[in-house]
């Protein structure tokens, strides 16, 4: 099957896939508070797919390696931390807590902060592999996972509940006003990474290739690793951290595809994203009827995963 023909499949099934989650038991009676509680819900399913599928894409082309994702590097979990230092710092009645627009702006300009200076010196080296990528995530992990797990034993138990939903990946307890505001900066990340499509096709062919190609290599990580964040942040003050949900899309649509443009890569990667995402999702509400959670089904299969590919890529 041609890689259009694919693709229009899985634009069908997105849709038909969001049309059962949000027609499901209608009544002209109950069709205004059902809506008024699925559409943030999907919705939220759809910008964090677009968000992890997307950053996934873009960090393995800047870092040339098809196994990492910013997951891995423990960005999710930097934005749990940061959470959870705000609330030990304010009070989980302080307005940097309570108004969530505030809340969000402030956490991912620390997480910009964080990252650009931590890649700032890893892209500025001339030795760059893929276990110093992750002995870094594994030691970045620790130090966020032991932070927030300090300061959560600290703070009043009343204040816990503000920062609890942040910790565990769930789409049952969506803000819709968060929703629809984050919105805007997804869409502007996205437009952003279809304009510089064309240089992000160059980095496929090598850092010194790109350079006498005319990109200049620095610049361009440095911008794409701003959209990362950007990004992380969403998904994250979304739905809370997906550890290998980015690696295991990625992986699929590069099996599913055979091009390797990335204007293509992006569109197919959100849209088999929110496919995965919002059919889990289903499945679990529906089938187990939430005896279980999409984040447990993520990390068993993509730990296992992850594991395969790790030693897929080091014997090839």
């Amino acid at each position: 099957m041609r890689d259009s023909n694919k693709l229009i499949l899985l634009v069908v099934m997105a849709f038909a896939i969001c049309a059962l989650f949000l027609g499901k038991g209608l009544t002209p009676e109950n069709y205004q508070f059902f809506l008024s509680r699925r559409i943030p819900k999907v919705l939220a399913i759809i910008l964090s797919a677009m968000a992890i599928a997307s950053s996934s894409l873009i960090f393995q082309t800047i870092t040339a390696n098809r196994i990492l994702t910013p997951s891995i590097l423990g960005f999710d979990y930097l934005y749990v931390m940061i959470q959870v230092i705000l609330v030990a710092a304010f009070g989980g009645f302080s307005t940097i807590i309570i108004d969530t627009k505030m809340n969000f702006l402030f956490a991912t300009c620390i997480m910009i902060v964080c990252a650009m200076t931590l890649f700032h010196f890893y892209f500025k080296g001339r030795q760059r592999n893929i276990f110093t990528l992750l002995l870094i995530g594994v030691v970045l992990s620790g130090l966020f996972s032991s932070v927030t797990s300090f300061f959560t034993m600290v703070i009043d138990p009343d204040e816990f509940t503000y920062i609890q939903g942040s910790m565990f990946a769930s789409f049952n307890n969506i803000n819709a006003e968060l929703v629809y505001w984050c919105t805007i900066p997804l869409v502007a990340c996205c437009t952003y990474l279809f304009k510089i499509a064309n240089k992000l096709d160059v980095m496929w062919l090598g850092v010194d290739n790109a350079k006498s190609l005319g990109v200049d290599t620095h610049k361009l990580t440095m911008q794409v690793m701003f959209i990362i964040t950007v990004m992380v942040s969403i998904s994250t003050a979304l739905t809370g951290p997906v550890l290998f949900f980015g690696l295991i899309v990625v992986a699929l649509t590069r099996q599913l595809f055979s091009r390797f443009q990335h204007r293509f890569l992006l569109f197919a990667t959100a849209i088999l994203s929110i496919v995965l995402l919002a059919g889990g999702q289903w499945v679990v509400e529906n089938l187990f009827d939430f005896d279980t959670t999409i984040s447990v089904i993520i990390n068993f299969l993509g730990g296992g995963y992850f594991l395969f590919l790790l030693m897929k890529y080091k014997f090839d």
